[in-house]
Parts: structure tokens; sequence; C-alpha cells
């Protein structure tokens, strides 16, 4: 009798682990790597231990929608696209730009925000007014961003490039660099919150930032378009602009 209650225990248990070991898988198999680059304030950005910002706001909203589940993976901006080739990470959000180079690597969406770059410099620098005012000058740049791509195309001029956007400030903070490009919104919050910095707008061309994908991914891309569309259609979209960009 006592040898049976036993084999009941067991099997008992072994249903339970069956049923453990089979929602983890199925949890695991609905959940999405999402990697991105906590250096892009407002869109995503380090609060203590959370990584919060629009872009991580945006994903949650697209992730109810479709119904998975997703886990944020932050690293350097330059090695996002190598990770997703890689398989390390299923999806990318870090304000980045659909370039046609990219294009031929992964999958974009839809556009989601439309910026452009800004030039910061010392607050009493009236020299550098333009891209024009880049000859002879040192220009720091993030590793990767578009403003890495654009100076570095620029004749006559000394690029600096920096893994972090926090680096690429310190670096103009410190005078060792004459101006940094940034993106807009980022560029305009190091200033906010740097007394001795200013901002230089641009008339460079405005682009798009869009949430990339593998090639083979075709029916997770059709899906995260439908879910932006049903975002913007239902004021979610509106008001995660209000939250982030209201100022």
């Amino acid at each position: 009798m006592l040898k049976n209650n036993i084999l009941k225990i067991i099997i008992a248990l072994s249903i339970v682990l069956a049923v453990f070991v089979g929602c983890q898988k199925k949890e695991e198999k609905n959940k999405i790597y999402v990697g991105t680059n906590a250096e892009f304030e407002p869109f995503e950005y380090r609060d203590g231990d959370k990584i919060i910002g629009f872009d991580i706001d945006l994903i949650n909203e697209i992730s109810k929608i479709m119904g998975f589940q997703f886990e944020i993976v932050d690293m350097q901006f330059d090695g996002l696209l190598p990770a997703l080739e890689a398989k390390k990470i299923d999806v990318i959000i870090a304000g980045m730009t659909a370039t046609e180079e990219r294009k031929q690597f992964v999958n974009f969406s839809d556009p989601y925000y439309n910026s452009k770059q800004s030039i910061v410099v010392q607050a009493n620098n009236t020299d550098i007014t333009s891209f024009d005012n880049f000859t002879g000058k040192k220009v720091g740049v993030v590793l990767g961003y578009t403003g890495d791509i654009l100076v570095s195309e620029l004749p006559n001029v000394e690029v600096q490039k920096f893994n972090t956007t926090s680096e690429t400030v310190l670096a103009l903070k410190a005078q060792k660099v004459d101006a940094v490009v940034l993106d807009y919104e980022p560029a305009k919050n190091y200033v906010a919150q740097n007394t001795e910095l200013k901002l230089v707008e641009t008339d460079a061309a405005t682009e798009e930032y869009s949430i990339a994908m593998r090639k083979d991914d075709t029916e997770f891309l059709a899906k995260v378009n439908e879910a932006l569309k049903t975002i913007k259609e239902n004021g979610t979209y509106d008001a995660l602009i209000s939250k982030y960009f209201a100022n």
C-alpha cells in the first residue's frame, strides 16, 4: 500500500513538472528579445535599474496588441544590427533611422517618428552655426548614429567617434571636441540639462525612425505595422507623444 502511494505521488509530481515545463516553453516561445541602446533620452534611457522611454512604451503597447512578452536587451548602438542578424535579439527599437543601406540587411516597420540632426556646441561658441562651419573642426559623433554617417562624409573634418551619447557630450564639455552632432530630441535634452551648452538647429533632411526586424520575419513585420496603425488610430500614439515631447 505504501509503495502504491509513493508511486501515485511520483506520477502526480511528474504531471505537475510536465505542465510546468510546457508552460515555460510556451512562455519562451512568445517572448521577444528587443534590442535597444538606453543612451537616447527620451526614446530609451535608464531610470535607476529600469529602462524607460518613448520607444519602450511603444513596444509595450505593440506587445499588448500582438500578445507577446518581451525582454529589453541593452547594448551599444553599433552592435544592434549584428545582434539581430545573429538572432541574439528579435527586434530593434532604438530611434533607428530606416536608411537605404540598412534596408539591405533588415526589414523596417512603417515609420513611427520623424527627426533631424542637430549640433550641440559650447554656449559661448559663435563660430559654428551649420554643418558648413565644420571645416578644420573636431566634431564628436556616436558610432553608428546618423550623425556619424553624415559627418564622416564631410571633407576636412576631424571626426571623433564615441560609443555612447554621454561620452560624446562629456568630450564637448571638456572641450576635447568643438561640436557634437546628435538627433534633435536627445540633443535638446542634453542642452536642457547642461546650461554651458547650446543647441544649433540645422536644415538637415528629416529622417524616419522605424522598428527593425530580420528579413525573413515578414509575418511579424505585417503584424507590427498593423499594431502601429491601431495605436495611431486609437489615440495611444498621441498620448505617448504628449508624455515625452510636450515641452
